[in-house]
Order: structure tokens, then C-alpha cells, then sequence
């Protein structure tokens, strides 16, 4: 079987659906599936190059939406090369390319939204409501006419249907998650602590911090996590706080500003966007992976946190908060100032036994639900059931 997965940008700036394309396209050989990737970053970019597929990288986008008569030819010249098409999020040209090629030419497709019918965009950004209804009447039979719309989580399914009408089409939750890291710990760790030697205690070895990782936006609660960590930081002297993440919005200047006011600025870390054996280290090292997110179909960052045995400290909008609680792997609370102190205080008042037991449960739970093998293979069995 020959999958093409479509997407605007493969850029690790981009956050969780790059990631995604990424470990499927690892995931996929166990399967005995060849799969590709499309998208619209220039031919050279450095990023591509880590990709373990052939990419089609088309170039040439000048805006969010992405519009080129080039998508639609290159779509309708080579989609019956293919037994089927993913695509990669919505409220792009994109969508609309595919959907017209896979019509014309009889290739079955499935959208992954990644989140983005998620209601909270609504409520947050009413103009950018308003014009996502009036562009409905062209994104909703893509969605319609889908072989399957491929929701990361029961939530996620049901929140997507009540942000727009109609919203009628064949949902279905699919495993998800994230692939094992691959290459050596120790050398890992190592790699980290020379991108951040102020982490090191005198010995070499990391010194207590919590871990942000994810992009430097609004809704992933970063200035509730600022705060929280404030209220905590003067009964943990010995613990830090580690931001990273690209920043996008140019977000990242008032949040340092917020740590300055409230004393915190020396023990807070923004190393920017972190990948290969850096990332990994990072999440090696860390106490604890901490996510306050206001909105998060996901979290493959959570998921690959679990996968480095770490515990995961994250907010109930986290949609797969629920699998946390139940295997206990993480503690959960409310996206507000006060759940998220409440998350600090929880994990900091556990003794170490404690602790050591959120850790041992964290390998065990990520293999158990999230690791992109069987992402791989739901998809491959979905196309191949005619």
C-alpha cells in the first residue's frame, strides 16, 4: 500500500502535526506501507532532511492559507499514484486541492483537524469565528466526503462537532501518539546539559527543573505556569523552570517580563525550540514534564515526555488527561491560575517514593496507548478495507 500524507508545513516550529507526519512516516515500515509527504516548504529547507520518506515539497506559499494553482495540479497529476491520502489539518487551499483531486481521480482520503474544530478557537477568537463560517461552505464537504475525519481522542471527536453546522461525517478516534526515543541516554542527557550548562550541578549532572516544552503561546498557559511557579518557587529554592519552545507571537519578551516582576527571572530558562538528542535529554533530565494548555486536541510532547519515563503535570483541556489520571503516570487539574498551582504543589509535596512511582508508570502507560505504531497501522487497515 502507497499513503501520501499532505500538509502545509513539515517545519518542527509548527509543533505536534510535523511531529506527527514525522513518526508516521517512521512508524509505517513495520507495516509493509510506503508513505510519502507533500507540503508547501521550499525544496532545500534544512528541516526536510530529517524526514525517512520521500517529500514532495512544493514550495512557494505566501500566506496562512496557502493558496497555489500549483498545489491543485500537482495534486490532480499524481493522487492516483497513491492508494490514499491523509491530510494534515484544515482551513487551507490544501484541503480544498485534495479534495478535488481525490474526486476526480477515485483515491480514498482521510483528514486529520489536529484540533482545530476544537470549540475554544470560537469562543476565544470570535472575528477569526466569523470568517471560518463564512469558509465552511468550502471546508465542510471536505470533512463530509472524507473516508474518515481522524480525531486524536473521544473528546476531541465530540468537541469538533459542535463548532460549526452542519457537521455531519464519518469521525472516528484513532490511537495516537508519539515513536521511542531512539539513541543512546547518558549521551543524550550529555547533549542537553552542554545546550544548558547552567542546569549542571558541580558533578555534571542535572540539577532540579520542571519542563515547559511546547510552542510559547497563549493557550498553552504559559503565563499561568509563570505564576504558578512564582508562588512555589521560595519553599523549592533548589528547583528551576525550563521554557522551551519556539516563539511565534512574539510572546515570549512579556513572559520574561512577568518572571523579572516576580522575581523568578534567574530561574527560568528559555532555550528556544529543542530537537533530536537535545530534545530528548531535555525531557531525560527534567523532574517532571509540565503542560497547562487551555486547549490541546493531544500533546505529542506528552506523550514522548511519558516515553522518557517522565511523570506529566498537565490541565484537564488536555484531552487525554483522563488516560493519565487512570494510569496514574501524571497529575491532573484545572487550566486556571489556581489548578495549575495546585498541579506544582501536588507533585512538590510528594515524597520521593511517591514520585518514583509516577515515574515507573509513565514507560508502561505510553506503550500501552500511545505509541504511533498503531496509528500506523489503523490507518493502513482503514484504506485497506476498501
Amino acid at each position: 500500500m502507497k499513503i501520501l500524507h499532505t500538509i502545509q508545513s513539515l517545519s518542527p516550529a509548527d509543533g505536534g502535526p510535523p511531529q506527527a507526519v514525522r513518526n508516521l512516516m517512521r512508524a509505517y515500515r513495520e507495516w509493509g506501507v510506503e508513505a510519502e509527504a507533500f507540503c508547501m516548504d521550499e525544496p532545500e529547507t534544512e528541516f526536510l532532511r530529517d524526514v525517512a520518506a520521500p517529500v514532495h515539497a512544493l514550495g512557494g506559499r505566501r500566506s496562512r492559507f496557502g493558496y497555489s494553482t500549483e498545489v491543485r495540479r500537482w495534486l490532480e497529476a499524481h493522487a492516483a499514484d497513491y492508494d490514499a491520502v491523509v491530510v494534515h489539518g484544515i482551513w487551507s487551499y490544501q484541503n480544498l486541492a485534495v479534495h478535488a483531486a481525490a474526486q476526480k481521480r477515485g483515491v480514498p482520503y482521510a483528514v486529520f483537524p489536529h484540533g482545530a474544530l476544537d470549540p475554544w478557537f470560537n469562543k476565544q477568537y470570535p472575528v477569526k469565528k466569523l470568517k471560518k463560517s463564512l469558509f465552511w461552505r468550502w471546508q465542510y464537504p471536505v470533512l463530509r466526503d472524507a473516508k474518515a475525519v481522524l480525531f486524536t481522542s473521544e473528546t476531541e471527536r465530540e468537541l469538533a462537532g459542535t463548532s460549526f453546522r452542519p457537521s455531519l461525517w464519518n469521525g472516528i478516534p484513532v490511537p495516537y501518539g508519539a515513536m521511542e526515543p531512539e539513541g543512546d541516554a547518558a549521551a543524550q542527557r550529555e547533549a542537553f546539559l552542554a545546550r544548558m550548562p547552567q542546569l549542571a550541578d558541580s558533578g555534571g549532572r542535572a540539577r532540579r527543573f520542571l519542563l515547559f516544552m511546547a510552542r510559547i503561546h497563549e493557550k498553552k498557559g504559559c503565563d499561568l505556569l509563570l505564576e504558578a511557579f512564582a508562588r512555589v518557587a521560595q519553599s523549592e529554592r533548589d528547583l528551576d523552570l525550563v521554557m522551551a519552545g519556539p516563539d511565534q507571537v512574539g510572546l515570549q519578551v512579556r513572559l520574561q517580563g512577568q518572571a523579572r516582576a516576580r522575581g523568578i527571572a534567574e530561574r527560568v530558562h528559555w532555550p528556544g525550540m529543542l530537537s533530536g538528542d537535545v530534545k530528548w535529554g531535555a525531557l531525560r533530565c527534567c523532574e517532571a514534564f509540565v503542560l497547562p494548555s487551555h486547549q490541546e486536541n493531544f500533546g505529542i510532547a506528552v506523550a514522548e515526555a511519558l516515553a522518557c519515563g517522565r511523570p506529566v503535570l498537565i490541565s484537564n483541556q488536555v484531552n487525554i488527561w483522563p488516560d493519565i489520571a487512570e494510569d496514574r503516570a501524571g497529575l491532573v487539574e484545572e487550566d486556571s491560575l489556581a489548578g495549575t498551582e495546585k498541579l506544582l504543589r501536588g507533585w512538590l509535596e510528594m515524597d520521593s517514593e511517591e514520585r518514583s512511582g509516577y515515574a515507573d508508570r509513565a514507560i508502561p502507560c505510553f506503550r500501552k496507548r500511545y505509541s504511533m505504531r498503531e496509528t500506523a497501522r489503523t490507518i493502513r487497515d482503514l484504506f485497506a478495507g476498501g
